[in-house]
Order: C-alpha cells, then structure tokens, then sequence
C-alpha cells in the first residue's frame, strides 16, 4: 500500500509495445509530477517494463484492442474503483472511448485526453470517407464526456476543431525535447566536408513516403557517390522498398536495418529527411533538431511549427531535397535547430499538471 497522498492521475494507454505514444510516457513517468502520483494503466510488455524500470508505477491489465471492448472496459473500470484517482488521462482513440464510457460512473472523476495521432487528410488512417464520418461522429459524442482536452501541436488542435467540433476548449501543450550538450553529435568537425550520411527515422508504410526519399537519393549520389542512406524502422513496404531500391541502382548505398536506437542513429548520421503525408508532433524531428543535425520535412501537420521554412520541402521535389542535402554536406555549419521556445520535458509536464489543476477546482 503507498503511503503517498497526493491524488492519483491515471494514465489509460492501450498499447503495450514502445512505439508511438510510448515516448510521451516514458518521458513524463521519468520526471514524475510535483502534485499529482501517476499511476500507468496498460496491457503487460515493454512500455509497462520500462516504466516499472524507472520507477513508476504500473498496473498491467486485459486492455486494449487485442482484449476486446467489453474486458477492456471491465478491467479500467475495476481499476478506477480501486484506485479512485482524481484524474484519468486517456492516450489514443481505443482509450479515449472505454475512458468516456467508463468515467461517466464516476462524477468526481476528471477527464483528460490528449490527441497524438489525428490526420488533417483523412484517407491516412480512416482509408475511406465513411469511415472518417462515422468516426468523426463517435468522436464528437465521445469528447462530450472530456473536462479537459490537450493537443500536442496547433495544427493537432486545428484538426481537433474542424473534425470534431468539440465544446471543451482544447490546449495546446506540445511534446517537450531537451536538447543535447553536444552541438556536433557525429563527431566530426562543423568545417570538415564529407559525404553526407542521410538517416529516416519511421514506420516503412505509405503514409512515410519512403519512395520519394529513395528517388531523391538517387539524385544525391549523382553530386556526392559516397553518400550513403540508412532507412530505418519496420513494416509492410519493406521488401517493396528493398526492390526500388535496387531498380534505382543504389541498392550498395542504401541500408534497412529494422529497429534500431534511435539517439545512437541520430548521432551517427548529418541529415535525417522525413517526407511524411502527416506528423503532429514528431519526435523524430524534435530529437534531430535538439541534436543540432540537419533535418528536412515536408510542410504538413505540425511540422512547420518545429522545422525552420527554409528546410521543409514536399515529398515530390526529389531535385530540392537532393539539393539541401548536398548544401549540408558543402556547409555542416549552416544546419537546422530547434525554436528556442520549444518547451523542455519538464515544461512540458508542468503544462499537463496546471492543466489537471484547473479541472480540478470545480471539485475540491
């Protein structure tokens, strides 16, 4: 039994690997909260073992889509009356709708979501106008039940708006990113020229636009024919991928290594490009930015909220993108930072608890 009185905050996260979400977490579980005991509310694995690693406290149940509806709602609800937190904070669309249905037994109970994952274009993950629309709908009923919500870029909260027309006032409280001591993480000096190392961070599925990224580099090799790229990360265009890579004759070039540390690949490359159809707030980006390498973006979602204009670029300009990774290489020292009023982690938590305080006066 703890002996710590502060009320609980319970993060609901339906997901039990340490992709997408998993991040923000880890991040906010590592610091902890000044006023509030959080408490992770997941299905067992890697997310619940590394916050347990770190600390923090964790109750691994049957939760989420593999669970099915009624389990997860049986077993977030039995958790809610054990633990009677003040605040139950919802991560993804699974979690946000058991959460509504559940609190709405529990008056006292603070309701709190904050959106990482919707899409200014609905085809990238709904893949068909009825499903955008009916989903669209069950989100608007479901927001009703929200005391509090969170958006983690301008342009997350603006999709938020059109989409869903919700009554409760949205925040924007943006993932927070502490920068690097080092200005030069690849060790190498800021003058020196060399052939650039290019480094994409994500998902190997049609929404990254890996494609554009190979054609560009092709492009590439044919100013700088030692450069070389490294596409990291999993999923279903991986042999598809391979193959192109192959038929633009830079396959010799161009690596696959599947999951891999992303800090450690950070630091060992110049340029990381990212030709998304969407990001909210990628932390990909902030990461790169915070470690003072080059980073290029296409112009959508929240991006252009992190990355400089001079660097975003749309996916089909293959000529441009080959170009501002060539300009790099010729001068290190002309690279991409991040906006100095970007928040730190520790900002940014300290935004989640005013958040959770202000929601929490009509009750007290």
């Amino acid at each position: 039994m703890s002996t710590d009185a502060r009320p609980i905050a319970l993060w609901v996260v339906p997901v039990a690997d340490l992709g997408g979400v998993a991040r923000h977490v880890l991040d906010v579980f590592n610091l902890g909260m000044k006023d509030y005991r959080l408490v992770l509310f997941c299905p067992e694995g890697l997310l619940a073992e590394r916050v347990r690693a770190m600390g923090g406290a964790v109750i691994a149940a049957d939760f989420g889509p593999d669970f099915g509806y009624v389990k997860s709602l049986r077993s977030l609800d039995a958790t809610i009356r054990a633990l009677k937190p003040a605040i139950v904070h919802s991560h993804l669309a699974y979690a946000d709708f058991i959460a509504a249905a559940v609190a709405a037994r529990y008056p006292r109970v603070r309701l709190v979501s904050t959106e990482h994952g919707i899409a200014g274009d609905d085809s990238v993950y709904h893949g068909n106008q009825f499903n955008s629309f009916v989903k669209a709908k069950l989100h608007s009923v479901r927001l009703t039940r929200f005391n509090a919500l969170a958006a983690v870029s301008e342009a997350t909260k603006t999709a938020m708006e059109k989409k869903w027309s919700p009554r409760t006032p949205i925040q924007v409280i943006r993932n927070g990113v502490n920068r690097t001591n080092s200005m030069d993480p690849s060790g190498k000096d800021s003058t020196e020229l060399a052939s650039p190392r290019v480094l994409s961070l994500s998902r190997l599925a049609p929404e990254k636009r890996l494609d554009h990224l190979l054609r560009s580099f092709q492009i590439i090799l044919q100013k700088e024919p030692n450069a070389t790229l490294t596409v990291a990360g999993t999923g279903p265009l991986e042999a598809e991928l391979k193959s192109l890579a192959e038929s633009l004759g830079i396959k010799e070039k161009v690596s696959f290594p599947g999951f891999v540390d992303a800090q450690e690949a950070i630091e060992n490359h110049d340029v990381l490009v990212q030709l998304s159809v969407w990001e909210n707030c990628s932390y990909t980006l902030l990461d790169a930015l915070a470690a003072d390498i080059r980073v290029i973006a296409t112009p959508v979602g929240g991006n252009p909220e992190i990355v400089p204009t001079e660097a975003l670029v749309a996916a089909e300009d293959h000529h441009r993108i080959a170009d501002l990774v060539v300009a790099h290489s010729e001068n290190p020292s002309n690279g991409t930072h991040l906006p100095e009023s970007w928040p730190t982690i520790q900002e940014m938590v300290s935004e989640i608890e005013e958040l959770y305080k202000c929601n929490r006066k009509d009750v007290e």
